[in-house]
């Protein structure tokens, strides 16, 4: 049956009912006019959505149609914090590497999937462009596909093709994906990035994620040699690091050659650089972020972030106490797979005040509410703007010690006192 060629997203989404679960793509792939378009029925109730973070507007979970729409976050961007606290949306605690199967087993089962594509090739495929993550999953497993096609996409490689004859409706517009600029940073995010980088040896497989601290790193590894990406995210500075020369990814056992990623989140100029790019691949997150495969890289260094660790190391990186921030994502698959890669680091990185340095992220215990995200058992490198330990194979008090070595100076006596009240030791 061939594919249903409109003219507008309004009715491109006439085949979703009520009562269906439907997938939309996302990050800078959201899907914004076909979701928008969605929200607008008011014929349809019990629609539930599922999706990783989203950009853009949020219209499925505006104050209102919560008696109409659920959406069930993956991993919860700043679009659906407040409806995920309202209760207008709900949050799923779950790595990254294991939300592929959640569709594919079926135990979400999915009805139809709102996508972002760029156009068809000569031989009729279209690509999932931007992110490939778990819409690679999410498109091989539901009924209906329905797609805004746009030849801003960019047409990346690697598992990313969809053909457009499997498609059960789209429409063509001009919409650019969403973009996220960096950022300039701040004195203590180049700091810890300094920090960082001065880890960081010749020959590393990389993993970093977006926001200041990865943009801080990334600045000061142009002088490395010899560089693999295997990640399950690209942002800009990435670029920047394949123009100096610094990341050929000649050592990786893993897709040598080639930067392995699943989705990318950044400006236009980080759009243009992969759309077309042989030498960049898109892979489903449970590829990306298979343990299993990432510790087949040597020197995996993995650079991810935290909220809050308290004084044995345990992470919180996906909520402000009962409040959700984000979600579990793939800090876990990869710090364990950094851990096991042969000359592999895992650091957890942040800033070690908030708030204006009114509060101390490093704490005597987690507050009330808050996921452990990675366990102290998993924690190797820390590191903030004031110094970098490891505490792998420490005891409790050493890593206690350790910690508040790398607090704010501000904090480090009030966190003594707290320990050793706590445990009683003599610090």
């Amino acid at each position: 049956m061939s594919p249903a060629k409109v003219t507008s997203p309004s009715e491109a989404i006439r085949s979703i009912r009520s009562g269906m679960n439907v997938f939309v793509h996302g990050a800078a792939a959201t899907p914004t006019p076909l979701l928008e378009a969605v929200a607008a029925r008011t014929d349809l109730e019990n629609v539930t959505f599922y999706h990783m973070h989203t950009d853009g507007p949020a219209p499925h979970v505006a104050p209102g149609v919560q008696d109409r729409f659920l959406a069930v976050s993956l991993f919860t961007g700043g679009p659906l914090r407040e409806a995920v606290a309202a209760g207008r949306a709900d949050f799923v605690p779950v790595f990254l590497s294991d939300i592929p199967g959640l569709f594919t087993s079926g135990q979400i089962k999915l009805d139809a999937a709102l996508l972002t594509l760029s156009p068809p090739d000569r031989h009729g495929n279209c690509s999932l462009g931007t992110s490939v993550d778990c819409a690679r999953a999410a498109a091989d497993t539901a009924p209906l596909l329905i797609a805004e096609i746009t030849p801003r996409m960019p047409r990346t490689h690697g598992n990313t093709v969809i053909p457009l004859s499997r498609l059960t409706a789209y429409y063509h517009s001009d919409r650019p994906p969403h973009e996220h600029p960096t950022e300039p940073t701040t004195p203590v995010e180049d700091a810890i990035g300094e920090r960082v980088a001065n880890l960081v040896p010749d020959r590393a497989c990389l993993q970093l994620g977006i926001g200041g601290i990865p943009n801080a790193v990334l600045a000061r590894l142009k002088g490395k040699q010899d560089l693999g990406v295997h990640s399950e995210m690209l942002a800009d500075g990435f670029v920047d690091l394949v123009a100096c020369g610094a990341v050929t990814n000649r050592f990786k056992a893993i897709h040598p050659g080639r930067s392995v990623t699943s989705f990318v989140n950044g400006s236009r100029r980080l759009y243009d650089f992969i759309d077309d790019n042989p030498l960049v691949e898109f892979h489903s997150c449970d590829r990306t972020n298979d343990t299993a495969l990432i510790r087949k890289n040597d020197r995996v260094v993995a650079i991810n972030s935290a909220l809050q660790i308290d004084l044995t190391g345990q992470v919180c990186a996906d909520s402000l106490g009962h409040r959700i921030y984000s979600g579990i994502g793939g800090q876990m698959d990869f710090i364990r797979g950094a851990a096991l890669s042969k000359g592999g680091m895992p650091i957890i990185a942040l800033p070690s005040t908030a708030k204006g340095d009114a509060i101390s992220r490093i704490v005597p215990e987690l507050d009330a509410g808050a996921g452990v995200v990675t366990s102290r058992g998993h924690v190797h490198w820390v590191v903030t703007e004031h110094g970098a330990v490891n505490l792998h194979g420490k005891s409790l008090r050493e890593r206690a010690a350790l910690l508040i070595s790398v607090a704010h100076p501000n904090f480090r006596e009030e966190l003594r006192q707290r320990v050793r009240a706590l445990r009683h030791f003599v610090m």
